[in-house]
């Protein structure tokens, strides 16, 4: 049950700060045990690139560089990357409920000074891993009949809606005349 209030609050509060978007930014929604490829881009070129995981990037899922590439041990046999630095996709098979987070695209860059310059790249999502659940059967209406039943339904309401509008206009209008010809006398 905690899984479940873990995942609703993270959808919540990342929801709001992260729109969706068709660049790559947003909620993903997959079913336990399908895929998802992350496409983390910059436009300038960059050293290093970390695929980190969490609301303070406190994981890291994935490393590279020029020289290597490494992998967290908890996705080793799950993860693939293809592309060279700045763009690469980031494949992640088999996802479990535990995978349920947010997922961030950090790049880092040495300046003249040997100091590290960290920047967020696109294509950071919150990824929501469900279980597979059938979905409820939705009752369908029978069409046969096709919409008399609404449409008379329909009209029942105003009328009776009308009729209780009439009838409150003529009471007003008697205790009104009633008051009138009080006063006259």
């Amino acid at each position: 049950m905690s899984a479940v209030w873990l995942q609703l609050i993270t959808l919540l509060c990342l929801s709001f700060g992260t729109p969706s978007r068709a660049d790559g930014h947003g909620v993903v929604r997959i079913n336990v045990g399908e895929q998802v490829t992350i496409q983390c881009r910059s436009a300038s070129n960059q050293d290093m690139l970390y695929l980190k995981k969490g609301l303070n990037e406190e994981e890291d899922i994935y490393f590279t560089d020029s020289y290597k590439s490494t992998i967290n041990q908890k996705f080793t046999d799950r993860l693939q990357f293809h592309g060279k630095l700045p763009n690469v996709d980031i494949l992640i098979k088999n996802l479990t409920l535990n995978d349920t987070g947010p997922y961030w695209c950090v790049y880092k860059m040495t300046d003249k000074n040997y100091e590290l310059k960290a920047t967020k790249g696109s294509g950071s999502v919150l990824l929501v891993v469900t279980e597979n659940r059938l979905s409820p059967t939705v009752p369908q209406c029978d069409q046969s009949q096709g919409d008399l039943p609404l449409i008379l339904a329909s009209v029942v309401i105003c009328a009776g809606v009308l009729i209780v509008i009439l009838v409150a206009s003529l009471i007003c209008i008697i205790i009104k005349n009633k008051r009138n010809k009080a006063r006259r006398r």
